[in-house]
């Protein structure tokens, strides 16, 4: 796997791309001198959380042939720092489905992916501790 980074002003704004070829921006907080121009590199593990657990879970109840109709997700974490960084200690992932879903198929598919599949909480869990929440609407 490869990804590239390009700086596109005189501060921390610069544009990301991987194999696809799909420009992610990403910027340093005000505080330090960013812009806003693009999410915030920690901001990004905590994407690639959702997302990674999200495509997992999509798979699963397919094969289980459960009915997805929206998917909504929100992750919150918290930060402790540590040395000169800060790692993510607590994290937690709210999953939001609609459809024709069986509760219990669900939750299996969730764990099998946070405790299985998705590469991002594997590499997350040595510092972090990963629960979730499920909402069926």
């Amino acid at each position: 796997m490869e990804v590239n980074l390009t700086r596109l002003d005189q501060d921390f704004h610069f544009a990301a791309t991987g194999t696809s070829g799909v420009a992610v921006h990403m910027d340093g907080a005000p505080e330090i001198g960013g812009h806003n121009q693009g999410a915030r590199p920690m901001e990004m593990l905590l994407m690639g959380l959702g997302g990674c657990s999200a495509i997992d879970l999509i798979q699963i109840l397919k094969k289980q042939r459960q009915q997805i109709g929206s998917i909504d997700i929100k992750v919150t974490a918290d930060r402790e720092k540590v040395a000169e960084h800060t790692e993510f200690r607590n994290i937690n992932i709210h999953f939001k489905l609609g459809g024709n879903l069986d509760e219990e198929k669900v939750h299996k598919a969730i764990k099998l992916s946070l405790e299985k599949y998705c590469s991002v909480a594997m590499a997350l869990y040595k510092t972090s501790s990963i629960d979730y929440t499920l909402e069926l609407v």
